[in-house]
């Protein structure tokens, strides 16, 4: 699971096992931050910032940077002025592959707390801007371009994940706990693309450092999140980069697929789910209806379903021989004409994007349970067992 991978990752990372090379981009990540705080703290949205939220500061225990350490702030509220600095003359780093700035987010929420906290070494804040800069730009090429084509800014939506692992870091949380981290910031969303142009562009990694933050101290404490946070169906990825379109919106699909492709499954109206089988026309609709396309799909009466035929109609199929036999080129567009272009290099179950456990079972008890109904989740316990078991007749005489 991602997010726990993210998390076990972020637990065992060592400032002993960061390259030369790695270490020095830090540093210069680090240095090239600070300057663009102090260089944008006169700026007329942080006066406007600061003189709204001073009234409700806490207890002074981190810098706002730009006054030669005349003024202090709250961790929080330090987070969030020193972020908003950071951006607000776009003069801030940039991961080119998703347009991201990174380190304002991360190093505004890390700067703070350890400011905060007391007693870090620079090898070890070293380490944590990392993994917090490195979970920003991984979890951004995940739903890049989509994201950022709906109108996300994507600085702000993925640097409170970044942000919150590289507090977590500083903090030493358990893996649960930066597990929880994790989806604590990832449901503290922020950042649109129509407030280009305005204070509140500058406010979105601000406030992501801040809520990042936020999540960390919040993990720490024992407070829950889901641990699929990111990857789950209605997790952040998932959620983030689709934007919901109706099937019935689609004006036309079109598939480059491999010779092969044509030449087995070119049924263009199969008239039941034997000939179904036989439609790569079929397989594309009622994917593109169901999300799936198992065994009970190809039944007569899907195959006849008027749904799955007007959307059948609108797919078209291309051979192209430069195209290996699970390849495809993928267009749908829209009645307003917006288009989604998909490119599958492999197919799912091949070699080269072997089926997870998950999805076998998945796959077993889609097909299974035509026959055992609700005994097919047992019949998948007990085939999964057989590999392991003393005497497999008794399990095979289960099934």
């Amino acid at each position: 699971m991602a997010t726990q991978a993210l998390a076990k990752w972020t637990v065992d990372l060592k400032p002993s096992s960061l390259p030369a090379s790695v270490k020095h981009a830090a540093a210069r990540s680090l240095y090239n931050y600070i300057g663009c705080v102090i260089g944008g703290s006169g700026h007329p949205a942080m006066t406007k910032a600061y003189d709204a939220l001073m009234p409700f500061f806490g207890p002074a225990t981190s810098t706002l940077y730009g006054h030669g350490g005349r003024r202090q702030a709250d961790a929080q509220h330090a987070a969030l002025l020193n972020g908003i600095a950071s951006h607000v003359h776009d003069y801030d780093d940039t991961h080119l592959a998703t347009i991201i700035h990174p380190t304002g987010p991360v190093a505004s929420a890390l700067l703070a707390y350890a400011e905060y906290a007391g007693g870090v070494s620079g090898m070890d804040l070293v380490c944590a801007l990392t993994a917090g800069i490195e979970t920003s730009c991984k979890v951004g090429l995940a739903v890049w371009p989509q994201h950022y084509d709906i109108g996300w800014h994507i600085t702000s939506t993925t640097g409170s994940i970044g942000a919150a692992l590289a507090v977590g870091k500083l903090m030493g949380l358990s893996e649960a706990q930066m597990s929880h981290a994790i989806g604590l910031a990832a449901v503290q969303v922020v950042g649109l693309r129509e407030m280009f142009g305005s204070d509140t562009k500058s406010f979105h990694p601000g406030r992501a450092a801040q809520s990042g933050l936020l999540a960390a101290l919040m993990a720490q404490k024992g407070y829950t999140s889901s641990p699929q946070a990111l990857e789950a169906k209605r997790g952040w990825a998932n959620v983030m980069r689709e934007r919901r379109r109706r099937v019935e919106d689609v004006a036309s699909v079109k598939a480059r697929v491999h010779p092969l492709v044509i030449e087995l499954t070119s049924k263009r109206t199969p008239k039941d789910g034997l000939e179904g089988k036989f439609s790569v026309f079929h397989g594309a609709a009622v994917g593109l209806l169901y999300g799936k396309a198992g065994p009970a799909l190809y039944a007569d009466k899907v195959v006849q379903e008027l749904a799955v035929v007007n959307v059948r109609e609108k797919v078209e199929a291309t051979p192209d021989k430069d195209l290996a036999p699970d390849e495809t080129h993928l267009t749908l567009e829209f009645a307003d004409g917006e288009q989604i272009v998909q490119h599958v290099l492999h197919a799912v179950g091949s070699l080269e994007v072997p089926m997870t456990d998950e999805q076998l079972t998945e796959k077993f008890i889609d097909q299974a349970g035509l026959v055992l109904g609700s005994d097919a989740q047992e019949a998948s316990d007990a085939a999964w067992r057989l590999s392991d078991a003393d005497d497999v007749v008794s399990i095979l005489q289960t099934l």
